[in-house]
């Protein structure tokens, strides 16, 4: 009996990995062949509507989880938006429309969706219900919206007004979490007519992470602080975390970029934002590779174990395209922009010879702090997390600095 259910189990355990390991393909899409003519983010995006049917697909390797409401899926979905802006072809939005309705119910509660976790990495969805609620004015996006905007108003905070970035890591901040809330939060601000009090709360959080994760040496910010220092990860003394990692850099001046876009002219932190925007990227492009590339671990390029990574390259590559365009930063950025984006095309795309379908490589799958297992934020523990193939990280980077790029 007891080998009976132990052939069972591995049976179904070959069954789950076939399943979650196959690409999601809809009947009658097998066939279509990607066009080469269109901008290298279209055809990503076209890929990616072939593989996965519904967006929430995407992360085909969850599929046995079913749909989520997560933050990667806001990544992509907003680069989907600014394609539709770009082209002017609605099967972009009305893929991302597909996915909130899949996620978000008749009365306008979010599934799975639980606001007393705390975490800011559920806010960056909101980001694609602006433009959603403008086109369609269903009633169900804007109580989200302000659902979302109502968890912030709760949000526990470090003693010097952070954000925690989720209840489960208590007095931690992490440059994601900017990326995910506060350039949320501002695109709500402007969108309802916050007052400025709004806004220098906004900035608190951008000036605050700056301070206490700029490493002085390189200029570079650390992946997080925890203002308890109790973290094992968190030095005794700072309370920074030991490393820098490339897409936690990007997250942040993404959001920087997008939150200037949306910030008052006559704001009086507004110059301090775009001075932390100028030192950050001076600094990151101090260590881009010959190649265009940046490494996961950014100022490590030349340990063993170091790999040039694809998520935070995009995310470089789109903030500065995005600063150099709205000339928060030199024009220079441009053309360090665009070598990046080059590279990316150049190195870690690989092309299906039968219907012209996209592969992005070499993007880092998740990586965290703390938790259990406990991640111990060191270099060994950036180098060896997971890679996979058109992981929705790179994915949405990708998108968003093709469309900036207009390449």
């Amino acid at each position: 009996m007891l080998k009976k259910y132990h052939s069972a189990k591995i049976f179904l355990a070959v069954l789950v990995t076939i399943f979650v390991t196959i690409k999601p393909v809809a009947a009658g899409t097998q066939d279509k062949i990607i066009p080469t003519d269109k901008m290298w983010g279209e055809r990503m995006a076209l890929t990616l509507m072939q593989q996965s049917p519904k967006a929430w697909q995407m992360y085909y390797y969850k599929l046995l989880s079913g749909p989520k409401w997560d933050y990667p899926y806001g990544l992509v979905l907003l680069s989907f938006q600014k394609l539709y802006e770009k082209t002017g072809d609605e099967v972009y939005l009305e893929y991302s429309k597909q996915y909130v309705d899949d996620m978000v119910d008749a009365e306008g509660n979010i599934k799975n969706y639980q606001i007393e976790k705390f975490s800011l990495d559920m806010l960056n969805n909101g980001k694609i219900l602006f433009l959603l609620y403008e086109k369609y004015g269903d009633g169900r996006y804007l109580k989200v919206m302000h659902t979302l905007r109502k968890q912030l108003e709760w949000q526990p905070r470090t003693k010097s007004g952070g954000f925690w970035h989720k209840k489960i890591y208590p007095y931690q901040m992490w440059l994601d979490g900017l990326y995910m809330a506060s350039a949320y939060w501002a695109q709500y601000a402007d969108h309802f007519g916050e007052s400025e009090r709004s806004f220098s709360d906004i900035a608190h959080q951008f000036i605050l992470v700056n301070n206490m994760t700029r490493d002085n040496k390189t200029g570079l910010l650390l992946h997080a602080w925890d203002e308890s220092k109790l973290q094992r990860w968190a030095d005794p003394e700072t309370g920074r975390s030991p490393e820098v990692w490339s897409r936690a850099l990007g997250w942040y001046v993404m959001a920087l970029v997008d939150t200037l876009e949306v910030f008052p002219e006559d704001h009086k932190d507004r110059q301090t934002l775009i001075t932390i925007l100028n030192n950050v990227s001076e600094s990151i492009v101090k260590y881009q590779d010959k190649s265009g590339f940046w490494y996961q671990v950014t100022d490590k390029g030349d340990e063993f174990g170091n790999y040039l990574e694809t998520s935070g390259t995009a995310m470089f590559s789109y903030a500065m395209a995005k600063g150099s365009r709205l000339g928060y930063l030199p024009k220079k950025y441009h053309k360090i922009a665009l070598k990046a984006f080059k590279a990316i095309v150049d190195h870690h795309i690989e092309i299906n010879p039968t219907n012209n379908e996209l592969v992005l490589i070499k993007t880092v799958a998740g990586t965290g702090l703390g938790n259990s297992p406990y991640r111990p934020a060191t270099f060994k523990y950036y180098v060896e997390e997971a890679v996979r193939p058109n992981d929705a990280h790179g994915l949405g980077a990708f998108i968003l600095a093709s469309v900036e790029l207009g390449m």
